[in-house]
């Protein structure tokens, strides 16, 4: 099997990378969102950049909701039922402030918070992507701790997923960033893996992952294997499926991961997110293209943000403090956000868009 060496940067903060990489995986990715594969590969073409608006770019909820399971793991970061009541808090306020872009299980989830569902019963049967989109930073939160980071996942997790294969991607994607954390090799993170790997619709799609790095088989021709020829769906099982063979195909190298899950189409930013915060735990900030970061213009939870809460997070004695987020400005944001997305919808029908 081939095993490309990790090339993580000196000394890298895994909590930071984590959080910077999902980031920057959600903003580049989401403007190919929904593109067929031929037209993802277009827009890959020449590298890829921010093309949001005006040469910037913006995240979704793929980067919001690990922002806000990461407050939630600073405050209750030794209490499961107690970090899992945070994030629920969490998501109804996120609801509130009408997001431009929500999974309609998420959106059942948290309807059922607010109408007085148990946090404990809230959670629908889906296969979704919500949650595995915000399990990386829990696996490098409790890289050291297994029982810790499955707890935590899974709650995590059936707050608004309770589907088998949804629990499974989850702690795929959280174990996965854990192992790449503890420097592993591709070796020991599929041995560490495997076991996980339970449901009917994982199972092929796992055989095939092993098949194609034994190959060498590039990002897109995995993903022709397990049905994805048009785009990867957001079928929770289809996207862990590719982001994590693109992180063990392409071990620490964030450019070339993050371009090849975009040019699979579909759904980009998700995918993207996801590998984005796989590898960017193993390679820190500085492994990820620094005009990717740089160009994130986001607000209130900007770049800035992201840097305080990986800090407060990180902070061995938990002492740290998170940063205060204008809670007032975020209806005004995700306005903003709406009338951007529309925007770069209408350019993408200009016949010449790539």
């Amino acid at each position: 099997m081939k095993n490309p060496s990790p090339s993580p940067s000196s000394h890298p903060d895994p909590i930071l990378g984590c959080l910077l990489g999902t980031a920057v995986g959600d903003a580049i990715g989401l403007p190919a969102e929904g593109l067929s594969r031929t037209k993802a590969g277009k827009f890959c073409e020449g590298g890829l950049r921010h093309r949001l608006w005006f040469g910037h770019g913006m995240f979704s909820d793929d980067t919001e909701h690990t922002l806000m399971v990461a407050a939630a793991l600073h405050r209750h970061g030794k209490d499961v039922i107690a970090f899992q009541r945070a994030l629920a808090s969490s998501l109804r306020w996120w609801m509130l402030a009408l997001p431009a872009g929500v999974g309609l299980s998420t959106a059942k989830a948290i309807l059922r918070l607010w109408i007085g569902f148990p946090v404990s019963r809230a959670g629908v049967r889906s296969a979704g992507n919500g949650a595995a989109m915000r399990s990386s930073i829990i696996g490098v939160a409790f890289s050291q701790d297994k029982e810790k980071r499955q707890s935590f996942a899974l709650a995590a997790c059936r707050l608004t997923h309770t589907d088998q294969r949804a629990e499974e991607s989850a702690l795929l994607v959280a174990e996965a960033a854990a192992m790449v954390t503890a420097e592993m090799d591709n070796k020991d993170i599929i041995a560490a893996l495997s076991p996980l790997v339970k449901s009917s619709e994982m199972t092929p799609r796992w055989e095939k992952l092993l098949i194609g790095l034994h190959e060498g088989l590039g990002i897109q021709a995995y993903a022709d294997t397990i049905g994805c020829e048009r785009g990867v769906s957001g079928f929770a099982p289809n996207t862990v499926a590719v982001a994590l063979f693109a992180c063990m195909r392409h071990r620490g190298n964030f450019r070339r991961i993050i371009t090849d899950v975009v040019a699979c189409g579909g759904d980009t930013d998700t995918v993207a997110a996801i590998a984005g915060g796989i590898c960017g735990a193993e390679v820190g900030e500085g492994g990820i293209p620094p005009e990717w970061v740089q160009g994130i213009c986001d607000w209130p939870r900007s770049v800035g943000y992201i840097r305080k809460t990986a800090e407060a997070l990180g902070n061995p004695a938990g002492e740290g403090t998170l940063p205060p987020l204008r809670w007032w400005a975020v209806p005004l944001r995700n306005l903003l956000f709406l009338l951007v997305v529309l925007g770069h919808g209408f350019r993408r029908l200009v016949p010449s868009f790539k």
